[in-house]
């Protein structure tokens, strides 16, 4: 299985590189690291350095992972398929090909901002694989969805519609959850005229534990999953982690083997219709 894999990475690395597109991305990474990381400029803050970096990465992790994943899934690709014993091998060598390349733009732009750059001492260099390796790998589980690769019908709508669910989650207030509550209040009355006493009682119940502690258990749930982000930030911020904050990069991994686990499955049930 390694060795298919190997062979399949090589093949998918080769044509990344060897295409327009892979140029392209080599040169919007040096121009990155002009803009971000001008020569002319010192940059003294070691967190500057780690997150604009991390942040680089992630979004061409996003990006790349698009290119590599609509050129894995051309018809060319058909006999490879057949071949495979599980098409997830294949899902599997788009994902590190991606990873390799991703890294390897952010190398270069991690080196060339180290002259005249930040003074990093040997614990900020330890720290930087296992933040920028979380940011990337999350990005590229995303991307994944995305791709018209492992997309199986609705199911990239439902895996960002619920993302998008937790992001409006985070933002609930007070005043939202008392007019969620209110509405609820109001169909249950509904209900109750109509002669419906069970559903009734079950929104009504509902109504009152919103309006009562509902709100704050659910806006604690949203809070925490988005803790290892926040926690990451704020320890490259202060320049330290405790050892709460030192498990966030490995919760990250997690969402993202969550959101690779979910794309081999629509991958490898799916109907395959490869592009011309």
């Amino acid at each position: 299985m390694a060795q298919r894999i190997l062979t399949l990475i090589a093949y998918l690395l080769r044509r990344l590189l060897l295409s327009l597109a892979g140029v392209i991305y080599i040169v919007l990474a040096l121009a990155f690291w002009r803009l971000s990381f001008d020569p002319r400029q010192s940059t003294p803050e070691p967190a500057y350095y780690v997150l604009v970096i991390g942040l680089f990465g992630a979004a061409a992790a996003f990006l790349i992972t698009l290119s590599v994943a609509s050129r894995a899934n051309q018809a060319v690709n058909y006999p490879i398929l057949a071949r495979l014993p599980s098409r997830v091998e294949h899902l599997v060598a788009v994902l590190i090909t991606s990873l390799l390349f991703t890294l390897g733009l952010q190398v270069i732009v991690a080196l060339l901002a180290t002259f005249d750059g930040p003074a990093l001492t040997l614990g900020r260099i330890l720290e930087l694989p296992p933040l920028w390796l979380a940011a990337d790998l999350l990005a590229i589980a995303l991307a994944l969805h995305a791709s018209d690769l492992v997309t199986s019908g609705w199911s990239r709508v439902y895996v960002y519609g619920f993302l998008a669910i937790i992001l409006f989650g985070r933002q609930l207030d007070a005043a939202v959850i008392q007019w969620v509550s209110d509405r609820f209040y109001t169909l249950a009355g509904w209900l109750y005229r109509e002669g419906y006493m069970a559903p009734g009682n079950a929104l009504n119940g509902l109504a009152e534990w919103l309006a009562s502690s509902g709100g704050q258990l659910i806006g604690t749930i949203f809070d925490a999953v988005f803790w290892p982000f926040r926690a990451i930030s704020t320890a490259v911020v202060s320049g330290s982690f405790t050892p709460a904050q030192a498990l966030a990069p490995a919760i990250v991994v997690l969402y993202s083997t969550i959101l690779f686990v979910l794309a081999a499955d629509f991958f490898a049930t799916k109907d395959v219709y490869l592009t011309e």
